[in-house]
């Protein structure tokens, strides 16, 4: 019998009986640190830092983002976070708020850009995005009532800018593009995408919860780079996440603009109730402060010379893996990615493999590479140096030797127990 079925507890518990049970629990869960995982944690390779984060964690657990006036460093590091952010892509140092992940930085790019259509006059707002765009839009779109107008991609996964400029309608009030998408590591076209959307009058968002906090870093590696930030007329927003590339602890994610003013179409103020003047400048009311001083610590400790080197970490594993996963008879590397996220498939030919099935051997190996509707993704971290040659040998293996898929469903998350 679950705790669940047995009822709300009846007593309390002792500390050492809990933590016990929870280490057990734990020991449940996929590990991250021996680097066999390609999501959801990006491992830094940075004992120092993981330290740093831990301490951090702790001296906020408690405090509460919520009132500004009870806690000014709070407001104070969440200002020099969006700053930071700023800087990396271009725009004004207060355009902007941090948010709880990518998932609230889309859904405020969706809520504002709805708006600014609102005070033109349009009363059914739609947005228009390529087919690999984040399911966060499809998310927005469906709490926020928007509809959500989805165009094929080209051949190479990238947005098919004339297409979508063609599905721009007189109710779309955003234009996105990403930078890269997630299934593909691709960057879309930008330029041509905000130059539709300016031409219209329509705000353009680039979705850069991925790339916003490694893309500037590989730039500057003097990595070939396609515009995408601020720096392109007519893009409007930007996400980037900074519990991804930027190293923070989870729950810190930034949303910024080109116009301060339309940072102003994400408050909400009210005071019809007896409790006093209620303002957010995001959907969260309480807002935990941990993720806003990890973020701050994070940005902090690293600077601009350890950016770098993690960012070049990152491209040189990236290499390593790209370059033995095209050697492996049967796989092959899913287009011509951007950066640092791909997907393994099987590649074309007669008598081609069950990359289901090569999926089920590194599964069986340890390994945690997500499934896709075509293949494995992976996400490369700093630590993922260390393993390449391990997984590119547990690769071949399984492309040589495995049997017949399991049928695993391709899943990303959130999926209810």
């Amino acid at each position: 019998m679950s705790d669940a079925e047995r009822g709300f507890p009846a007593h309390g518990r002792g500390a050492d009986d809990i933590l016990a049970e929870l280490r057990r629990r734990h020991d449940e869960d996929a590990t991250w640190r021996q680097g066999r995982m390609f999501s959801l944690v990006y491992h830094p390779d940075d004992a120092e830092l993981e330290r740093l984060l831990h301490r951090v964690g702790e001296a906020y657990l408690h405090e509460n983002a919520l009132n500004p006036f009870k806690y000014p460093s709070l407001v104070h590091m969440e200002a020099d976070v969006v700053a930071w952010a700023a800087a990396l892509v271009h725009t004004g140092a207060k355009n902007g708020t941090m948010s709880s992940g990518g998932t609230e930085s889309i859904f405020l790019a969706v809520h504002t850009a709805r708006e600014h259509g609102r005070r033109r006059g349009i009363s059914h707002p739609a947005i228009v995005t390529a087919s690999t765009v984040h399911p966060a839009f499809a998310k927005a779109c469906h709490y926020l009532d928007v509809e959500h107008v989805r165009v094929p991609v080209r051949d190479d996964r990238r947005a098919d800018a004339d297409a979508m400029a063609r599905a721009i309608g007189p109710d779309t009030v955003l234009v996105v593009g990403s930078a890269p998408c997630y299934p593909f590591g691709v960057i879309d076209p930008i330029p041509e995408l905000a130059a539709a959307a300016a031409e219209r009058d329509v705000l353009c968002h680039v979705d850069a919860c991925l790339g916003g906090w490694i893309l500037p870093f590989w730039e500057r590696l003097g990595e070939p780079v396609p515009p995408w930030d601020f720096r392109v007329p007519g893009v409007t927003s930007l996400s980037a996440d900074v519990h991804k590339y930027g190293y923070a602890f989870k729950g810190a994610s930034t949303i910024l603009y080109r116009d301060p003013e339309l940072v102003k179409l994400q408050w909400f103020l009210y005071d019809d109730w007896p409790g006093g003047l209620y303002g957010s400048v995001t959907t969260a009311g309480t807002r935990p402060a941990a993720p806003i001083a990890g973020a701050w610590a994070a940005i902090s400790f690293l600077g601009e010379d350890g950016y770098l080197a993690k960012t070049e970490l990152v491209r040189d594993a990236t290499r390593r893996l790209q370059t033995g996963i095209a050697a492996i008879p049967g796989l092959e590397v899913t287009g011509s990615p951007d950066l640092s996220i791909m997907e393994i498939s099987a590649a074309a030919g007669p008598e081609a493999l069950d990359i289901g099935a090569v999926g089920d051997v590194l599964d069986d190996r340890g390994w945690h590479l997500d499934r896709q509707q075509g293949g494995l993704h992976l996400m490369i971290s700093p630590y993922h140096g260390h393993i390449a040659d391990e997984l590119l040998a547990d690769l071949a293996d399984a492309a040589a030797h495995h049997g017949a898929s399991r049928g695993r469903a391709a899943t990303y998350g959130g999926i209810a127990p």
